[in-house]
């Protein structure tokens, strides 16, 4: 929104809220913002629509983009269940995809160990693969990677186009050579996040280095298995500047995943703002961001490495290549894309 709203577009915001508050600083970007309930009921969860699509399905959403007639830019699979009553001919319609979403939910299932949340996840993901074909309204899909890319152009002929991922970075941050820890973050309310955080306890229990493991979110049980190591700390992020100052200090950020879905904000923030990055092929692969982090897949390629990196010099030419490599993902010019497509 604010990429859009610096280039002069004006934005009629759409959006869901529950429980989060109306934010005011949206109102500095939007023209007018509109705020609707999200239907999280078990009618929500038994509907034969993904549940992330049927609680957020509103008549009075439909009723509102009817009005404007402006280009409708949906943000996520999820958002486009106006689509399944209205097509919207007369103006320009475009979905942001943030990743192949059954494959995302098929990858949660397999990485949850509470049968009822694998079996949700498990169900989503098939529901998700079949309402998919709702895109095929869309006039363009704009995809975060060039692996998603593939997969929505082979599937809605020439319909995708690949913008990379829009993020608050305008410049590779320049470090001293060497920081004080190896630094894990993300929301461990996800499985997939979960069972990353449990590979790098079952490592640096073994390693006399630190590790910091940060989340948004205290996860209770994953805090008191962290109670028995005094290397390992849990860290709950206050804010936005507070993740920067841990990326700041890091001297390895390891970010290992076990399902190759879209491409990780963190990852991003992570090149832009910290040191080292550590990382299992699935967070890298087809991304084109592979020669920019080391790679490891074992407990053992990962414990080599870390040895390796916890004395090695972050140098100027690390930040200077990574400023070549990211430049792609300028955000101004990728908005300039976007408002190419839009009319």
């Amino acid at each position: 929104m604010k990429a859009l709203h610096k280039l002069g577009i004006k934005i009629y915001l759409h959006t869901f809220e529950y429980g989060r508050g109306k934010p005011k600083e949206l109102d500095q970007f939007c023209e007018q913002v509109f705020y609707y309930e999200r239907y999280s009921s078990v009618k929500s969860i038994l509907s034969k629509l993904p549940y992330a699509v049927k609680s957020r399905s509103n008549d009075a959403l439909v009723k509102n983009l009817k009005k404007l007639k402006a280009p409708i830019f949906f943000e996520g699979l999820h958002s486009t269940s106006p689509l399944i009553s209205e097509t919207f001919d007369d103006r320009k319609k475009m979905v942001r995809t943030h990743n192949i979403e059954h494959l995302f939910y098929e990858g949660q299932s397999k990485s949850e160990r509470r049968i009822d949340k694998k079996l949700f996840f498990k169900t989503e993901a098939k529901k998700l693969k079949d309402y998919e074909s709702v895109l095929h309204k869309a006039d363009r899909i704009l995809t975060i990677s060039p692996f998603e890319n593939n997969y929505f152009n082979a599937k809605f002929i020439d319909k995708a186009i690949y913008i990379p991922v829009f993020h608050q970075n305008t410049e590779v941050r320049e470090l001293s050579n060497n920081g004080d820890f190896a630094l894990y973050n993300g929301d461990l309310r996800l499985a997939d996040n979960i069972k990353s955080v449990l590979f790098l306890i079952d490592i640096f229990k073994e390693i006399d280095y630190p590790l910091i493991v940060a989340s948004s979110f205290k996860n209770d049980s994953i805090f008191n298995k962290i109670k028995k190591y005094t290397n390992i700390q849990y860290v709950v992020i206050e804010d936005g500047n507070h993740i920067i100052e841990l990326l700041k200090k890091a001297q390895i950020n390891v970010l290992p995943t076990f399902q190759k879905t879209g491409i990780k904000l963190k990852l991003i923030n992570t090149l832009y703002n910290g040191r080292f990055c550590l990382v299992t092929t699935k967070m890298v692969e087809d991304t084109g961001l592979e020669s920019l982090c080391e790679i490891a897949s074992t407990k053992e390629e990962f414990t080599k490495k870390i040895n390796e990196l916890i004395n090695t010099d972050y140098t100027n030419e690390i930040t200077q290549r990574r400023e070549e490599i990211l430049k792609p993902f300028n955000v101004e010019a990728n908005a300039k894309k976007m408002v190419e497509l839009l009319y």
